[in-house]
């Protein structure tokens, strides 16, 4: 299973994994205590205000597996607060090294590393994504983003500039203040480094709050912090519901949010956040990303990448290839031999080292996909494979196929954030071009083909943050990522990832003349 994620992600992003690759994965605790399920403040752990606690559910059983501390308002604002004295002038973490901020991140990342299978395993518990994925990807991604960004640290700098007159002009780059940070439940685990990386290389103090579904890495991260050193106040986390995202996103001391999350929720946090004191945000939403077959790519590599592209964490990604074009004259091919690679997928326990899915995140996203799959078939798709729950416990969706799919069909326009690929035909790229841009969002983009000039040509003519050729899912620390239109604005990863967390300074200084 290891080597088969291995081959099918970037050779850029899984760099770590191939030192394992040949080894065989550790098993898994099916089991792993919980260990911290509080509100992490000031560097301890609390109980909520309201004395509330929510649960958190396994999707592969449907059972409870623990209480955690249900954080409000009240709690935001205490987080708030402890952020902001941590990031008082002349505080620890202001007057630290910029270089000592990079040691902190990379004793964080090895202690990720150190906890590798635990932390792999209470992923898949949570999340209900495969461990072979957890272990092999997304804990090492999550090291190698926080390495990343401790490379960074002091390396962000201003400029001198030859200003007219008798004056030195120069700027400095600062840390933006108190970052609210908002994080999904897809990849619980690596969005919390994607956030955290940039934010504390740059100097500034977070709260972060985890999506309700998945808090349990987030609070075990929280405390390997402390372990690593970071001051008090630095990173808080404060588990709960939409309503202490918004008391987040309004509150009028914190600076900056980051969220991803749905293109939905992500408007009302850029209101809430103009509305507050025009806080400034950065915002990774949702997508109906076009993948585009042309007649002449290599039909094994499209086929075996495009399933890859969407079936991936159960299709719960942003940037899945959910509306995949093909040419005429290889159509048919195309959707015979991507229905049959979508019915030997293997769905079933995500403890299991043999199987590639595990379940959808809870029963609400499972109702939601099988509805639209239901949308489908009346609205005259065609399902070729799959199309209902699978068993009776836990939150399982077939691995599903339609063919014959038209632009103006719901499932063609609407994200649907499951095991669900839609293929459509095309003739000529002037046509598909036109037609993978008529959607609201772009995120991403591929185009498979063996012609240069033709990938060179609809690169260009693609709006999408991300464009792949003759690949899917390429992610890497060094490259940004981020979408056109409603899915949404600013970059995260590489260098660009920065930007957002600084702000740009000019000092300008009167040089007295030297009398002769």
């Amino acid at each position: 299973m290891l080597r088969s994620i291995v081959k099918k992600i970037s050779a850029q992003n899984v760099d770590t994994i191939r030192k394992f690759s040949a080894a065989a994965i550790p098993a898994p605790d099916t089991n792993p205590p919980i260990l911290y399920a509080g509100i992490f403040i000031d560097n301890e752990w609390h109980q909520s205000k309201s004395g509330k606690t929510f649960e958190t559910r396994n999707p592969t059983t449907e059972e409870v597996i623990t209480e955690v501390q249900q954080g409000n308002a009240a709690d935001i604002d205490l987080a708030v607060q402890a952020a902001r004295r941590a990031f008082k002038f002349g505080s620890p973490w202001r007057t630290m090294d910029a270089s000592k901020r990079g040691v902190l991140l990379n004793r964080l990342a090895d202690l990720i590393e150190r906890d590798r299978k635990y932390i792999a395993s209470l992923e898949t518990l949570d999340n209900g994504k495969p461990y072979s994925t957890a272990y092999g990807f997304d804990v090492p991604a999550s090291a190698g983003t926080l390495r990343y960004y401790a490379g960074w640290a002091d390396k962000t700098h201003g400029k001198v500039i030859p200003m007219d007159g008798q004056f030195l002009a120069y700027t400095r780059h600062e840390p933006v203040g108190v970052c609210g940070q908002i994080v999904p439940w897809n990849f619980p685990l690596l969005m919390v480094a994607w956030k955290l990386g940039p934010a504390l290389a740059t100097g500034n103090c977070v709260v972060l709050k985890p999506a309700e579904q998945t808090p349990l890495t987030a609070l075990y991260i929280a405390q390997l912090a402390k372990e690593a050193g970071f001051p008090p106040g630095v990173i808080n986390v404060v588990p709960g519901f939409g309503d202490a995202g918004a008391s987040l996103v309004h509150h009028p001391d914190v600076d900056k949010v980051a969220f991803t999350g749905s293109t939905e929720v992500g408007k009302l946090v850029a209101e809430g956040a103009a509305k507050t004191n025009l806080k400034r945000t950065t915002l990774e939403l949702g997508g109906k990303s076009p993948n585009i077959i042309f007649s002449d790519a290599d039909m094994d590599e499209a086929v075996e990448t495009s399933h890859f592209g969407l079936f991936f964490n159960m299709g719960q990604c942003c940037c899945a290839g959910s509306r995949t074009f093909v040419e005429g004259s290889i159509y048919d091919e195309f959707v015979e031999r991507s229905a049959a690679r979508a019915k030997a997928r293997t769905v079933g326990d995500p403890f299991d080292l043999k199987n590639e899915s595990g379940p959808q995140i809870d029963e609400e996203q499972m109702n939601k996909i099988l509805s639209m799959i239901d949308v489908g078939k009346s609205e005259g798709a065609k399902l070729v494979q799959g199309g209902g729950r699978l068993g009776e416990k836990g939150y399982f969706v077939a691995p599903t196929v339609f063919a014959d799919v038209q632009d103006n069909m719901t499932i063609a326009k609407e994200e649907i954030f499951g095991p669900v690929q839609q293929i459509l035909k095309f003739n000529q790229i002037s046509e598909v071009i036109e037609r993978a841009n008529k959607t609201d969002y772009g995120l991403a983009a591929a185009v498979f083909t063996k012609d240069i000039d033709k990938a060179n040509y609809i690169t260009q003519g693609l709006r999408a943050g991300t464009v792949w050729v003759n690949t899917y899912n390429v992610l890497a620390n060094q490259v940004p990522f981020g979408g056109y239109k409603m899915s949404g604005h600013g970059r995260e990863l590489g260098e660009y990832g920065l930007e957002s967390y600084t702000e740009v300074k000019s000092v300008i200084v009167k040089v007295p003349q030297k009398n002769s």
